[in-house]
């Protein structure tokens, strides 16, 4: 355990780096030694108030997954109670038998959405503001993780899998039994996909890939929620819920922190070069 934290630690401060050299590689210097943007900015970042907020909505978070990790069990006589008639009709067609195969398989999704957000490295316009980016993803990340484990704090619903005698006793008197709502795989893959599209979006308004990035945000989100409804883990509406928030977070962080047209000067400055280097200077009206 203690050499796989050393790796994450080394692997984090390795990835640091990295961004801060992505995110000042691009900058040129005028005369003065001041840098000189060579694009216009799309998003702004108020430092001085978002990161105290971020970082004690990242605590609030950690305290509600430290409550969720102390849920009981439930005793045979609470789970002999469940009745799938109580359900309501929408979610009773969704009541699974627990399925590990298809547990598993949901992870590959979530191991592939998790990091989507990398492939603005790949991009020279994206990759200036690296940084910044970097810091809306973890905001968007921290919305969701708030919503997510305040929800699960605070309410006991039994997963889907409880009210199948064929479901694994290991699975069904477990604390983790009473963990159905919302989807948090289908939070976070949602989140982590739909902020993906939307960067690129911003960045490339008119490139018609956005909408390859936004098809496969929602074709990952929903392939994520199928198994996880399918592995007996949640019912239809913790999916449907799960990937509104994911999604919502994903898509309203960025577009809340993007500059409106008017609130600043459309100047983009260019480097040229030839017999005379220099600058060009282009205004936008």
């Amino acid at each position: 355990m203690e050499s796989v934290q050393k790796g994450i630690c080394k692997i984090s401060i390795c990835f640091s780096l990295f961004l801060l050299n992505a995110g000042f590689g691009l900058a040129q210097m005028d005369s003065t030694g001041q840098k000189i943007k060579l694009y216009p900015e799309i998003y702004r970042i108020k430092t001085k108030v978002e990161i105290p907020v971020t970082v004690v909505a990242a605590g609030f978070t950690v305290y509600n997954f430290s409550q969720i990790s102390k849920k009981e069990a439930p005793t045979e006589a609470q789970v002999q109670a469940l009745n799938k008639d109580n359900i309501n009709w929408f979610d009773r067609l969704s009541v699974h038998t627990y399925s590990k195969n298809v547990d598993q398989l949901s992870y590959i999704p979530f191991y592939v959405a998790i990091p989507l957000p990398l492939l603005c490295l790949a991009d020279k316009r994206m990759r200036k503001d690296a940084l910044q980016l970097g810091f809306l993803y973890l905001e968007a990340m921290t919305v969701t993780g708030v919503l997510y484990s305040t929800a699960n704090h605070y309410t006991n619903r039994y997963r889907p899998l409880t009210y199948s005698p064929e479901s694994p006793a290991d699975k069904v008197y477990n604390g983790t039994a009473k963990k159905s709502f919302f989807a948090g795989h289908v939070a976070l893959v949602a989140t982590a996909s739909f902020f993906t599209a939307k960067i690129y979006a911003d960045y490339h308004p008119d490139s018609k890939l956005k909408w390859v990035f936004y098809a496969g945000a929602g074709a990952l989100t929903a392939a994520t929620g199928y198994m996880r409804n399918y592995a007996g883990m949640h019912f239809l509406t913790d999916v449907i819920v799960g990937a509104t928030t994911g999604a919502l977070s994903g898509i309203l962080v960025p577009q809340f922190h993007k500059i409106k047209p008017g609130k600043s000067s459309h100047l983009t400055i260019l480097p040229f070069g030839g017999s005379l280097a220099g600058f060009t200077a282009i205004y936008k009206i």
